[in-house]
């Protein structure tokens, strides 16, 4: 059985490298558009963008309106002014949304106009697409290196995984001192993301030997680096480490993708509107336990890395070691609960089913070893209450 492993066809990193972007997007266009959200202008990192651009001879426009979840909508405005202002290429700054909502900027920027996003769920996305560069400011959705992006349908109220190869960044730039900004409980919930990310890859049914050297990697930096970034956002040692262990994960899941987790999280941050990295974290300890008893070496395995469990630990012990572990560890970072973020119990059971089935929709949650039907999903969600 052969493997496919795909990565951007350049990654840079370390602590300011900002500064070379220009010697490394030299002719591969005229005009940027700079895919952000207002706190990046707020915070100066567009201004670290903007100087290397200008250092480069370059011409850019700014969108910043990637500012919440992304959706259809805010892909369109966003489209709307790389065309009017005649852009030929694109960078993300940001996190998760702008990330994606660049992606999908790009390959809209191909199709005839009137073509609606939501044509793409379920296609594998393969086709010429403007030269993208991507700037992660926090560490955890590893965006700049994969092929997926999720776009809320706003019509249907529905998150869409949409991928193909086109997605993928061409060049990712990997800079701590972006990550910087990044205050504690949002490190905390896209530090969080980025292990979900790591976990799942590894105990996905697609995992593959290159997948699962990047994934536990991954596990290792974040088990460690996470509380420290969370403790002192100025530990840049700390913040690279992240940055890393996010890159790594999101190599990791780009190529054997995700599982439960992140199939029982998008529901719910599509219908009660909870950042994403945020419902991941919410949802990892109970997902985790379930998924345990059907591939419980992999686990082990885990529990191992995290220093839960030894080499002698019964394989079960050793799983069951590492969920108590993710429970901790979430808590010790300040994941919060749902109903810690106003989501009232009566609201979230009357959405049960459809989340269930929207989960199930994605095909994430088939990837694990233990597939859930739609009322072990149904049991799953009422955990978190």
């Amino acid at each position: 059985m052969g493997y496919t492993f795909m990565v951007p066809a350049k990654i840079i990193s370390g602590e300011n490298v900002i500064a070379e972007l220009g010697k490394h997007i030299e002719g591969k266009g005229q005009k940027a558009l700079i895919v952000t959200d207002q706190f990046m202008v707020k915070f100066g990192n567009v201004a670290k963008v903007e100087d290397a651009l200008k250092k480069a001879g370059l011409s850019y426009v700014i969108f910043d309106g990637a500012n919440s979840e992304p959706t259809d909508k805010i892909v369109e405005a966003g489209l709307s002014v790389y065309q009017q202002e005649g852009c030929d290429f694109i960078i993300a700054l940001g996190g998760g949304s702008p990330m994606d909502t660049a992606k999908a900027i790009g390959f809209m920027s191909t199709v005839p106009a009137g073509t609606k996003i939501s044509e793409f769920m379920h296609k594998n996305i393969d086709m010429e697409v403007p030269y993208l560069v991507a700037i992660p400011t926090t560490a955890g959705t590893g965006s700049e290196v994969t092929k997926n992006t999720i776009i809320s349908d706003t019509e249907n109220n529905v998150k869409m995984l949409l991928g193909g190869p086109s997605i993928i960044p061409a060049l990712a730039v990997v800079d701590p001192t972006f990550t910087m900004t990044a205050p504690p409980k949002v490190t905390a919930a896209t530090g969080i993301d980025a292990l979900c990310h790591a976990i799942e890859a590894y105990t996905s049914r697609k995992a593959q030997p290159l997948t699962d050297t990047f994934a536990l990697s991954a596990i290792a930096k974040i088990h460690q680096n996470l509380p420290l970034c969370y403790a002192d956002g100025n530990n840049v040692k700390a913040r690279f480490a992240m940055s890393l262990a996010a890159l790594e994960a999101g190599i990791a899941f780009n190529n054997a993708s995700v599982t439960i987790v992140h199939g029982m999280s998008r529901p719910i941050g599509a219908l009660f509107h909870i950042a994403h990295g945020v419902s991941n974290a919410i949802l990892l300890p109970a997902c985790m336990e379930f998924a345990i008893e059907e591939n419980t070496e992999r686990f082990a395995d885990i529990a191992r890395i995290m220093g839960v469990a030894g080499e002698d630990t019964p394989a079960m012990d050793a799983a069951k070691a590492f969920v108590k572990e993710v429970t901790r560890f979430c808590e010790a970072v300040g994941i919060p609960k749902l109903a810690d973020l106003g989501v009232k119990k009566e609201d979230f059971f009357a959405q049960l089913d459809k989340m269930a089935d929207d989960a199930l929709e994605s095909g994430s949650p088939q990837n694990t070893m233990r597939v859930p039907a739609k009322a072990e999903l149904i049991e799953i969600y009422k955990k978190l209450f």
